[in-house]
């Protein structure tokens, strides 16, 4: 009999028809947009299309900008407008092949590369050196011509070397487990960095050689260097450089110039003061494309170490915080690649990309903002310079190749190519009842 009561419903009711228990209600409003932005976040193919869409786009960004800033400077030289761009956009469909062919190579092919690129890289640095091989452009001795208007420096290059080469020691001697002696640690990888310093240095490239050593601490710190030995390379490191530093009148007054909102008695914060002030009249949203007014002659490097500078002249507080917003994506994306694989090689190539693109943008930005000392290197696949772009672009090329590594990655790759899908669909069709259309 039914209680007249009211009370509980007998057991066994929902079996019989009755009403289920409610279902958890989904989460609405801002919970639900971040569960939602939450799982596209951990989908396998997140550092793969961050990586390939943050580097394109600070790319084409960059071919614009170069553009922009760049025509005054060319106009002077009795040059078309266009002429730098057009060198820049030729370095980019180059790049463009090299980071396709890089994506598609094996990781076994990256490893085999590794060794002939470092001892190209070695021959063209010493060759820089060569009395009427090398050629000085501003005081620094890094070019070497190929004909024409176009030359070469192999310091960029050296880069890429260093970072192929160190990953794959590290990840012979991981698997040998010979890491954990700190002589396998680093010999030979200190020494042969050293030498690529040394070379970088001789021809008065500081700059170039501040990366090149954040790529060398990353190696290490990448490889588990114990904290007394990583603190020992560094303040090895810091000494030789403050006396490259004290040894030079150039590099002590752009020192002196961090911070600076005076010209100086000989201008020689004039690079340095006019950045910000390129920066400061942007506003907002900027001036519009074209409309710098540092670029015409008073802004020196528009195009090249302070093109950050004309961009925030021309497109504002937004468009910097858009670069780097990009940066920051691609920096994230590298750091997930470096994270997530088994591979020990993958690890260190993956990390060594990330350290090297995230330190030369922090140098570069840190420059033109007034935080650091002026340092000269280019805004990575921003700034103009084919050297620069072209093995940037082959980095970038390795990061999406490990990204699509992934085995969670290859199977989402996998199930989103038409053959499969039209196979799935076929399997669905043939699993229907006869009777039904």
């Amino acid at each position: 009999m039914r209680s007249r009561t009211g009370g509980a419903p007998p057991r066994g009711r929902a079996a019989r028809g009755g009403a289920a228990p409610a279902a958890p209600r989904a989460p609405r409003g801002p919970r639900r947009l971040y569960e939602q932005a939450r799982r596209a976040w951990d989908r396998p193919l997140t550092a793969y299309y961050l990586i390939l869409g943050s580097s394109l786009l600070i790319t084409v960004l960059g071919l614009v900008m170069v553009y922009s800033a760049s025509m005054i400077q060319a106009l002077q030289y009795s040059l078309s407008a266009s002429y730098f761009f057009r060198k820049q956009l030729l370095a980019a469909v180059i790049g463009a092949a090299l980071l396709f062919a890089a994506s598609r190579m094996p990781v076994r092919l990256h490893r085999a590369l590794s060794y002939p690129l470092l001892l190209a890289a070695v021959f063209l640095m010493v060759l820089v050196q060569i009395p009427g091989v090398g050629h000085s452009v501003n005081g620094n001795q890094n070019w070497i011509s190929l004909g024409g208007p176009f030359q070469l420096q192999p310091s960029e290059f050296g880069k890429l070397a260093l970072i192929l080469w160190g990953a794959d020691l590290l990840a012979r001697k991981q698997d040998k487990r010979l890491l954990t002696q700190w002589k396998h640690l680093l010999v030979p990888l200190v020494p042969v960095a050293f030498l690529l310093l040394g070379l970088i240095m001789l021809g008065g490239d500081m700059g170039t050689a501040i990366i090149l050593a954040a790529i060398l601490f990353g190696l290490l710190w990448l490889a588990g260097a114990p904290t007394r030995l990583f603190a020992g390379v560094l303040g090895f490191a810091l000494v030789v450089g403050l006396l490259l530093i004290r040894t030079s009148a150039n590099r002590m007054s752009r020192l002196e110039c961090i911070g600076a909102t005076d010209l100086g008695p000989k201008g020689e914060c004039w690079q340095a003061v006019h950045g910000i002030y390129a920066l400061a009249s942007g506003g907002w949203f900027g001036s519009g494309l074209g409309a710098s007014v540092e670029k015409w002659g008073q802004l020196p490097e528009p195009h090249t170490d302070f093109i950050f500078a004309v961009a925030g002249e021309e497109l504002g507080l937004a468009g910097t915080l858009s670069v780097l917003a990009l940066f920051a994506a691609l920096g994230y994306a590298g750091i997930r690649v470096a994270g997530r694989t088994e591979d020990p090689f993958v690890r260190y190539a993956a990390g060594g990309v990330t350290t090297w693109i995230t330190a030369q943008a922090v140098v570069n930005i840190g420059a033109v903002l007034g935080l650091l000392p002026i340092a000269g290197v280019p805004l990575p696949l921003f700034s103009y310079g084919g050297s620069a772009l072209l093995p940037t672009m082959f980095a970038v090329g390795l990061l999406i190749a490990f990204a699509r590594a992934e085995p969670a990655a290859k199977a989402a790759l996998a199930t989103r190519r038409p053959g499969v899908r039209w196979k799935s669909m076929r399997r669905r069709v043939t699993k229907r009842p006869s009777g039904e259309r």
